[in-house]
């Protein structure tokens, strides 16, 4: 039993093959929106993550593959809560991609001292960002319309990408 807040593994649990998470995320995204793909696979000690984009490039969702068990199942958090789907809202987002990075920004220099944003994607009502000083070392979302930040503090430390 995995999830986002860890989980309880048999002492001989071994990390699920990346071909293997790869296979079970186009899987889910085949059912979830025909038609879209898999975008940015990153490995975590608690799991691995991807990003669910249209044809153009738009961020349609984030999705998670626990390390261990293999279940996938859509990332909690801003991807739950803030995401508004293709038609987004009626209201214009307050934050444009520009100053949610400046929000993102300001907000690291407290939280992570010599933090940086490294890479970007716009999802409906927020966006989100990798973080760190000499590489990736987490990531964070912003509201599109609020400013809030949340920190994606259920990963665990970040192992590696495959784009």
């Amino acid at each position: 039993m995995g999830g986002m807040m860890g989980g309880v593994y048999l002492p001989d649990a071994r990390p699920l093959a990346e071909d293997e998470a790869k296979a079970r995320l186009q899987s889910f995204v085949d059912r979830f929106a025909p038609g879209a793909k898999v975008r940015d696979l990153m490995a975590f000690s608690q799991n691995y993550y991807a990003q669910i984009v249209d044809e153009s490039g738009r961020g349609l969702g984030e999705v998670l593959v626990d390390r261990y068990t293999g279940a996938v199942y859509p990332e909690p958090g801003p991807n739950m809560m803030w995401n508004r789907g293709p038609a987004g809202w009626s209201a214009p987002a307050r934050y444009d991609l520009e100053a949610a990075k400046q929000l993102a920004a300001d907000f690291l220099n407290g939280f992570l001292p010599g933090a940086r944003i490294m890479e970007e994607q716009a999802f409906s009502g927020y966006y989100t960002f990798d973080f760190g000083r000499d590489g990736i070392e987490g990531m964070l979302s912003i509201n599109a319309y609020t400013g809030e930040v949340w920190v994606h503090s259920w990963h665990g430390p970040f192992l590696g990408e495959d784009e």
